[in-house]
């Protein structure tokens, strides 16, 4: 009944599942293992996170900027100290602190070395407004605070959005500052452990590339993907196989049409007893 498994179009068929079920299986084990290493990667920047908070407190000198720089995975956090003197001062709208909406007062701190870090001193409720934020203290000043990467629009609830007023940039980046300012300035920047001027504090964030973003969920959609395609094969499969057996049983029992017994369209019985003769086509 089941010889129809042995032709070679059935041959090719099975092949094919076999070789198409490990794979997919593969893949969907693959692509959730990456977002597993995700959700990992988000916890351990967490934690980490929550580690240089707590050592920030006991940690009352911290460690010179240039020592900590380039900013990567583990150097994001660290308690990190400049000396310089304030410049020019931007707000970064739409912050939240303490599920409350509000700005950052953004301030480029003038090095020594003649670069500027962004620093951010603080935060202050409702839209961003020159008239609330205070000015920035005058002279030589020592600031210290946690070292940050550079922001990128659309992560860490960073806005992608543009064409914000004059005084005001959405990322704290040197990409986006570097259009505002003609400073030369650090791929970094620092949120004080200490607000000025009666601002709240800005806690330091994980780095990027750590948390549970679009890539994470892209991830965790491909893992559902391969294996409902997985189980897809084996549907198609089946339904093949039991539509395949249907005929054959069918065939078996007669209740096919012969196609030996029916005539053809090039014949005809013919009427004299000579046999079939060739019937003329239509014209």
């Amino acid at each position: 009944m089941y010889r129809f498994l042995l032709t070679p179009r059935w041959w090719g068929i099975n092949l094919f599942v076999v070789l198409a079920i490990p794979l997919c299986i593969f893949m969907g084990s693959w692509q959730l293992s990456r977002f597993e290493d995700r959700v990992q990667d988000h916890e351990s920047a967490k934690e980490h996170v929550k580690e240089q908070a707590a050592e920030s407190q006991a940690d009352t000198k911290g460690r010179p900027l240039h020592s900590l720089l380039p900013v990567d995975k583990e150097t994001s956090g660290e308690q990190a100290t400049a000396t310089g003197r304030y410049g020019k001062q931007l707000l970064v709208p739409d912050r939240e602190l303490d599920e409350k909406s509000g700005f950052y007062v953004l301030t480029l701190l003038r090095t020594d070395d003649g670069k500027s870090l962004p620093v951010v001193r603080g935060w202050l409720p409702g839209d961003a407004s020159d008239a609330k934020a205070p000015a920035a203290p005058k002279g030589e000043v020592t600031v210290k605070g946690a070292l940050q990467a550079s922001e990128s629009p659309g992560s860490n609830g960073v806005s992608a959005t543009g064409g914000l007023p004059a005084g005001q940039v959405g990322a704290i980046s040197s990409a986006s500052l570097v259009n505002l300012v003609r400073d030369d300035l650090y791929d970094a920047w620092i949120t004080l452990d200490k607000a000025d001027s009666g601002m709240k504090a800005v806690p330091a964030t994980a780095p990027n590339n750590t948390g549970l973003d679009l890539k994470a969920f892209q991830n965790l959609g491909y893992t559902g993907e391969w294996f409902v395609f997985a189980g897809f094969v084996i549907f198609m499969w089946f339904r093949l196989f039991r539509r395949e057996a249907e005929f054959a049983r069918d065939a078996r029992l007669g209740l096919l049409p012969d196609p030996e017994s029916t005539p053809g369209p090039e014949s005809a019985p013919d009427p004299t007893g000579g046999g079939n003769k060739p019937v003329a086509p239509p014209a």
